[in-house]
């Protein structure tokens, strides 16, 4: 059996490597601000003391925060068979955003981090999805 490497020309295995590559760097920003959020509860976003709610809440959806960004971790291998992974994970994401662009509106602009995990929601990870979609029709040629 011949490895992917040699099913699809060098150029489009190039592109399938940096997809993966891509993937793998920016699944660090979940991963470490879920761990952060779990270690440090409401303290992650400067908040010195608060309620045991909102303490509670924040480690809670840090939590998922961290399985979220390992997820992606679970799409890097065989990437151009991920599709329904890739759109799952991509979905939920892009709801996370729109959640985030309605306290933008509602509450005001956020710190910066915010507003570029904002971008990353909203319009990275749908470009991610398109690349993945090119990516995966070339490993079918």
């Amino acid at each position: 059996m011949t490895s992917l490497a040699y099913q699809i020309s060098p150029t489009d295995f190039r592109q399938r490597r940096l997809l993966q590559v891509t993937i793998a760097v920016l699944a660090l920003l979940p991963v470490f601000a879920g761990l952060c959020g779990v270690v440090t509860g409401a303290g992650f976003l400067g908040v010195t003391a608060g309620p045991a709610d909102l303490d509670s809440h924040v480690r809670f959806l840090s939590g998922l925060f961290l399985a979220f960004g390992l997820s992606w971790y679970t799409c890097i291998p065989a990437i151009e068979k991920k599709t329904e992974r890739i759109r799952f994970l991509a979905i939920l994401t892009v709801c996370g955003g729109l959640a985030r662009l309605a306290s933008l509106v509602i509450a005001g602009v956020p710190s910066t981090g915010h507003v570029l995990g904002l971008c990353m929601e909203l319009l990275v990870v749908p470009a991610l999805v398109v690349w993945h979609a090119r990516v995966s029709r070339l490993s079918r040629r």
